[in-house]
């Protein structure tokens, strides 16, 4: 695993906390939950796509096709 996934994804929680505040601030709280919600969905497919390839070098590694 690269160090730079982590990164990206405290980058995505780091500018997802910023719109959050800058929103609910604004009084726009249905707003600031979808794009919560939309964020929390970007890192859930970035983590699926890691979890599918240790998978995969996991059949690689075992020869388990």
């Amino acid at each position: 695993m690269d160090i730079n996934v982590v990164f990206k994804i405290a980058a995505i929680g780091v500018l997802l906390a910023v719109i959050n505040a800058l929103l609910s601030r604004a009084g726009r709280d249905d707003i600031a939950s979808l794009t919560t919600l939309a964020g929390l969905v970007v890192v859930l497919f970035m983590v699926i796509d890691l979890v599918a390839g240790l998978f995969q070098k996991l059949r690689e590694i075992f020869t388990l096709y």
